[in-house]
């Protein structure tokens, strides 16, 4: 069923109803970025694709009892073409400033080079910021593209003690870049890790390490930290990842935190889905 037919109940706000033009804390922009991603993906469908998704839900956190239909979010609508160079600094100008205006920014990819040109943007200084991220994948490669942002932000600046990477999966990186990530100072918490630890106390953890002395936190969610049955449509996604739940509680406990300021979500080829959906229907969620 699509989102036009779905019967409308007033009773049952949609989420699509939060997206609006008007003023609010939370800033939504899409990065439809695709063409220097290792894998062949789709991903610049996916903005759009997620907005769509956000039908199938309400408005409404029953476990919280919290209503959100009144907060809003501000829809800034997606950067056209923000692959390679040009585009990279259009995304940068795109977002300079957001944060002046708004409490919080989430970014929809598009792949992961995206990463790269928001913080870039909206951190003028990046020896005083923190980066978590929840990746399967160090993302320390050479070059541009879907594999190097964590790499190139620790080349323009960024401290590698200031970040944190959550869900490193076996056999998805190299001995190379395990060791680029413990010569830069990364704290790696491992999925095995996960295995054996609360959500809730890695993520505290991160918290601590990235906002030390009150720093602002950019925090990026590639979804191929998933399981693979749960992110068929992620292109670097394998078995063993996070579940849909593990994603969804460390998303929730990190946007709680004041220190973050923005959020990516990346790496969701829209195109290739599982036919439920079910990809999109979690980064939407």
């Amino acid at each position: 069923m699509s989102a036009a037919e779905i019967p409308n109940d007033p009773n049952w706000p949609r989420a699509t109803s939060l997206l609006k033009s008007a003023k609010s804390e939370l800033a939504l922009i899409g990065v439809p970025a695709s063409a220097t991603a290792l894998s062949h993906t789709s991903a610049h469908l996916t903005p759009a694709a997620i907005r769509e998704a956000l039908a199938k839900y309400s408005t409404f956190a029953g476990s919280s009892d919290i209503e959100l239909s009144s907060a809003g979010i501000t829809d800034l609508g997606d950067i056209l073409s923000p692959d390679h160079a040009d585009g990279e600094a259009r995304v940068a100008a795109a977002v300079v400033g957001l944060l002046d205006t708004h409490k919080i920014l989430l970014a929809i990819g598009g792949d992961n080079s995206i990463t790269y040109s928001v913080v870039a943007g909206l951190f003028p200084d990046l020896s005083k910021i923190g980066l978590i991220t929840f990746d399967a994948h160090h993302d320390l490669r050479d070059g541009i593209s879907n594999g190097s942002p964590v790499w190139r932000l620790i080349e323009a600046g960024l401290p590698g003690k200031n970040i944190v990477q959550i869900g490193l999966s076996d056999f998805a990186n190299s001995g190379p870049y395990a060791k680029r990530a413990k010569e830069a100072g990364i704290t790696t918490i491992h999925r095995a890790e996960l295995r054996e630890r609360k959500m809730s106390e890695v993520v505290a953890q991160a918290l601590e390490i990235a906002g030390a002395n009150g720093r602002e936190i950019y925090v990026d969610i590639d979804v191929d930290v998933c399981d693979r049955s749960v992110a068929p449509a992620c292109p670097a996604s394998v078995p063993g990842g996070l579940s849909a739940d593990e994603l969804r509680q460390a998303a929730n406990l990190v946007a709680r935190d004041s220190r973050v300021r923005a959020i990516d979500i990346t790496e969701i080829d829209a195109a290739s889905d599982a036919p439920d959906g079910r990809t999109v229907r979690l980064a939407a969620l």
